[in-house]
């Protein structure tokens, strides 16, 4: 199955994430078969979050299954996923 999760990047105390669709088996920071975005949650409110909607849209119609905390992101920028 295809996940749409979290890949961590940074250092201890300053973590950055990139939103990629990965298949659920690879590891937290292995293979992706997409980038699609990326979360710096220390960033201001404004800078936090950023993707590409139509290709989200696209994997989500495939049968991607967003992570609890992917889910989460997209609700803050008003992109709600079903189910």
């Amino acid at each position: 199955m295809v996940k749409i999760r979290l890949k961590r990047f940074g250092s201890k105390a300053r973590p950055y994430y990139r939103i990629v669709v990965a298949d659920e088996r690879t590891p937290r920071d292995g293979r992706t078969l997409e980038e699609i975005g990326i979360y710096h949650p220390i960033e201001a409110e404004d800078k936090q979050i950023a993707f590409n909607e139509e290709r989200a849209r696209y994997w989500l119609s495939v049968g991607a299954k967003p992570t609890d905390t992917v889910r989460q992101i997209f609700n803050k920028k008003n992109f709600h996923v079903k189910g």
